[in-house]
């Protein structure tokens, strides 16, 4: 488990923990108290990447199109 506050991951490297931490508990050979941390972690870890993906995904919405289908500009989004 990373040291790394979860705000400052990257989508990648919180992906990576997340992975490593559901295949923890996914092999039971943790103990109780570790085991609820361990959960705890995984849910910051999960919301940090659902909004990680938001962001991108409203990003992406943002490009709008010319009319030979190429990026013309972006718009801006609330909140961004």
């Amino acid at each position: 488990m990373s040291d790394t506050p979860i705000s400052e991951m990257s989508f990648e490297a919180a992906m990576k923990e997340l992975e490593t931490v559901v295949g923890q508990l996914e092999r039971g050979d943790v103990e109780l108290e570790a085991s609820i941390k361990l959960y705890e972690r995984g849910a910051e870890l999960k919301k940090h990447c659902e909004t990680k993906l938001k962001e991108a995904e409203e990003k992406v919405a943002a490009i709008t199109l010319d009319g030979e289908g190429n990026p013309a500009a972006l718009k801006p989004v609330e909140g961004l």
